[in-house]
C-alpha cells in the first residue's frame, strides 16, 4: 500500500501552490547558494565552457581557417599518437613518477599531521605549521634554482664530497636520480601544506573517546591505531581517489626546468610532450588529442578505484 501510494504521489501533477511551495524552500538557503555561487562560476567559466576544445582533436585544426572551416580527421592524431616511436617510454615515465608520488608523496602530510596532533603546545604547534607551510608559497623555478645551486657539478653538496675525499657526483644529469629528485622535490614543497585538510579532519576527533582509551590502558600507539586513524580513513580514501584523478599530470613546470637532454629519457613526460608538440611545432590539435588521451586514462582509474573502493564498504568520491 505504501508503493502503492508514493507512486500515486509522483504521478500526481504538480500545482501551482506546489511549485510556488518548492521554489520557496529553494531560496530558505539562498546565504549558502550565494557562497557558492563564485565556485559554480569559477567552474562553468574554466571548467565546463572550455571542454568544447577537445573537439579540435578530430580535426586539422588551423587558427587561421578557424573552428567551422578546419578538416575533420576523426581519429587520425589518436593513432599517431600510439604510433609515435616514444609512446611507451612517455607512458611508463610518467605512470612510474605518477606511482612514485603516490607512494613516498601521499603518505608524508598524514604522517605530519599525526605528529602535528599529538604536540600539546599551540606555540610549538602553530611554528611548526607554518615552517612547514612556507615552501608551498615558493615557486617552481626558484625550487630548480636551489637545487641547481645544491646538486650541480660544481654545487655545494659535491664541494662537501670533495673535501671529505669523495669523487663528485652531477645529480642533475644522472637518469637513476631524476625521479627521486622529483619526487624529494614534491615532498618538500607541498607535504606540509598538504597537512591542512588532515588536521581539519583530526580537530573533528571527539576527545571523549581518548579518555575512554586511556582509562581502557591503551597506549598513544594503539589511540593512535584504534581511533585517530579509523576516524580520518574516510578522508584519507577521498583525498587518494582525487589523487588518482591526477595520475598522468607529474607537474609540468617542475619536470621542464629539471629536465635536460642526459635525463630525458627517463623524464620526458606527457606533459613537456604536449608542450614539444603544441607550442614549439604548432600541432594543436594533435597535442589536444593527448590532452584528452590524458583525461580518459584519469576518469578510467577514478571510476575503478571509486568502484572498489564502495565494494569495500567504504564512502566514494560519488
Amino acid at each position: 500500500m505504501n508503493q502503492l501510494s508514493r507512486q500515486s504521489s509522483i504521478t500526481q501533477p504538480i500545482t501551482k501552490k506546489t511549485r510556488k511551495r518548492r521554489i520557496a524552500y529553494l531560496f530558505l538557503d539562498w546565504d549558502l547558494y550565494l557562497l557558492a555561487l563564485p565556485g559554480i562560476v569559477y567552474f562553468l567559466l574554466f571548467k565546463y565552457l572550455p571542454m568544447w576544445g577537445i573537439l579540435i582533436s578530430f580535426q586539422d585544426f588551423s587558427p587561421f581557417l578557424g573552428f567551422w572551416k578546419s578538416e575533420w580527421v576523426w581519429f587520425k592524431h589518436f593513432q599517431e599518437l600510439f604510433a609515435y616511436d616514444h609512446f611507451w617510454n612517455l607512458m611508463r615515465n610518467t605512470l612510474l613518477i605518477s606511482f612514485y608520488q603516490l607512494i613516498f608523496f601521499f603518505p608524508v602530510p598524514i604522517i605530519f599531521a599525526l605528529m602535528l596532533h599529538e604536540i600539546s603546545k599551540t606555540f610549538f604547534k602553530k611554528l611548526i605549521q607554518t615552517i612547514i607551510y612556507l615552501p608551498h608559497f615558493i615557486s617552481w623555478v626558484v625550487i630548480a634554482s636551489i637545487t641547481f645551486v645544491l646538486l650541480s657539478g660544481g654545487g655545494v653538496v659535491n664541494h662537501i664530497i670533495e673535501a671529505m675525499g669523495g669523487k663528485t657526483v652531477n645529480f642533475l644529469s644522472e637518469p637513476a636520480i631524476f625521479r627521486t629528485l622529483i619526487v624529494s622535490q614534491d615532498i618538500w614543497k607541498e607535504a606540509g601544506w598538504g597537512t591542512i585538510i588532515y588536521l581539519a579532519a583530526l580537530a573533528g576527533v571527539d576527545p571523549q573517546l581518548y579518555e575512554a582509551a586511556v582509562m581502557d590502558g591503551a597506549n598513544r600507539w594503539k589511540q593512535l591505531w584504534h581511533i585517530t586513524l579509523p576516524t580520518i580513513r574516510n578522508t584519507i580514501i577521498i583525498l587518494f581517489l582525487l589523487r588518482l584523478g591526477h595520475i598522468m599530470d607529474v607537474g609540468f613546470e617542475q619536470i621542464f626546468l629539471m629536465l635536460n637532454s642526459l635525463v630525458r629519457n627517463v623524464g620526458d613526460v606527457f606533459e613537456t610532450f604536449v608542450y614539444q608538440k603544441g607550442l614549439v611545432e604548432g600541432q594543436l590539435s594533435f597535442s589536444t588529442a593527448v590532452g584528452l588521451f590524458k583525461s580518459i586514462i584519469s576518469l578510467i582509474v577514478v571510476a575503478v578505484a571509486n568502484w572498489l573502493v564502495k565494494k569495500a564498504g567504504e564512502d566514494g568520491i560519488y
